[in-house]
């Protein structure tokens, strides 16, 4: 796939260049600043975009910032964050809008390479993807889930990080109806009924967010 990454640690940026052309990606632009990103955006037309939260020229928000215009501009762009820190506002903010083909992780994340790897296969492919202790503690966070059993909460914390049913089912060596039965129950308990005009699955995540 094509890739423009944005990082200000020359070290990281680097490594993370290497190891994407070594698995066979285009890394159409590597920047350093924020600044630079939109527009780098704008000339290579990339299918995904890494880029820190913190960089210059603030070294605050302005990765996220430069995330956020591209979304309105490129929705069809992936939008993978890296952060070194859990920050749940910018999660929030990263998600509000239109959630598929997101994905926040902890830059600690990036040293498992198979999980970034996958991570990022991910966010192409248009899911949603949280670093796992992203949710843990977004989630730890909400008095919501105060109502769901154990199963559920283990549910719950896998569709937060992005995975399917089919998936959740593997990983909890569980069959698929009965992930289905726990995934409906989650709805009911939060309150969450279906209607055509909203995911569920997504507001779910939401709310742990935003509490």
């Amino acid at each position: 796939m094509r890739i423009v990454l944005a990082e200000d640690s020359t070290l990281l940026r680097e490594g993370l260049v290497r190891l994407l052309a070594e698995e066979g990606h285009d890394v159409v632009a590597a920047v350093a600043s924020a600044v630079d990103l939109v527009p780098a955006v704008e000339a290579a037309r990339p299918d995904v975009v890494i880029t820190d939260v913190r960089m210059p020229p603030t070294n605050t928000d302005d990765g996220l910032r430069a995330a956020l215009e591209i979304r309105r501009r490129r929705p069809q762009v992936g939008v993978l964050v890296l952060s070194q820190y859990v920050e749940k506002r910018y999660a929030s903010q990263l998600l509000a809008d239109r959630p598929d083909g997101v994905g926040y992780l902890l830059k600690d994340r990036v040293a498992q390479v198979g999980d970034f790897l996958d991570a990022l296969d991910r966010v192409a492919d248009g899911s949603t993807v949280l670093d796992p202790e992203v949710v843990r503690q977004l989630m730890s966070g909400s008095s919501g889930l105060t109502r769901l059993t154990p199963r559920e909460n283990d549910v719950l914390r896998l569709m937060a990080a992005g995975y399917t049913n089919v998936a959740v089912a593997e990983r909890l060596f569980v069959s698929l109806s009965a992930v289905e039965k726990h995934v409906n129950a989650i709805f009911d308990k939060l309150g969450l009924a279906a209607a055509p005009d909203y995911n569920r699955r997504v507001l779910a995540i939401l709310r742990y967010l935003g509490s």
